[in-house]
């Protein structure tokens, strides 16, 4: 296990969630926290390659490893790794490596249209076949008002309702909590507590 683990997130709902995750899972894990909402906000105008300069200036302000908690970055940040000098995982890559396990039919969840595109292409770069993405309409807008049982319900009745799927993907961190809420007998995964495994067992996705 690596000795200390920073997490960048671009919303603060995500820090109660990664520590309670490692008090669970992981006892003893050191995490470190930096929000930069910002960064979302301008990825949404811009796209992820939009913000580079920004998430390459935030990274080298951090100690490594780093864990990227947002989805829509976090391809744009595992790419800055090399000139950066330390790991720094995209906490959906191994849920994705263990989504085209599951099987080769996988329908993406998001709750913001920049995050599909992201997340579909790191399923496909992880050997997926037939990748479908959905947004789930009035999820974001539940979570910016501050609904995050709403948002949770809204996200779960998405996932209730795909058909045709091996695997569902809830693309973003934030989406977690759906998966205890499903009824649907499809497989849902979520990206914090795989996402974090592996970046405390040094980055390995299994």
């Amino acid at each position: 296990m690596v000795n200390g683990l920073t997490l960048l997130h671009t919303s603060p709902v995500h820090v109660p969630v990664f520590d309670a995750l490692a008090e669970r899972e992981h006892p003893g894990a050191v995490l470190r926290h930096v929000v930069r909402p910002g960064l979302l906000e301008r990825a949404r105008e811009l796209g992820p390659e939009g913000v580079r300069a920004e998430v390459r200036e935030v990274l080298s302000g951090l100690t490594g490893p780093v864990l990227v908690t947002c989805s829509t970055l976090g391809g744009v940040a595992e790419s800055l790794a090399p000139e950066l000098g330390f790991p720094v995982l995209r906490v959906d890559r191994p849920m994705a490596a263990l989504a085209v396990r599951t099987g080769p039919r996988v329908v993406v969840l998001a709750a913001l249209e920049s995050t599909l595109g992201p997340t579909r292409d790191l399923l496909l770069e992880e050997g997926g076949r037939q990748v479908r993405g959905q947004v789930v309409p009035g999820a974001w807008e539940l979570f910016e008002a501050g609904d995050g049982g709403g948002y949770l319900r809204a996200v779960a009745a998405a996932a209730d309702g795909v058909a045709g799927a091996d695997v569902i993907v809830l693309a973003q961190a934030s989406m977690a909590g759906a998966a205890g809420l499903v009824r649907t007998r499809v497989p849902v995964l979520a990206s914090p507590a795989p996402g974090l495994a592996a970046a405390l067992a040094g980055g390995r996705t299994g």
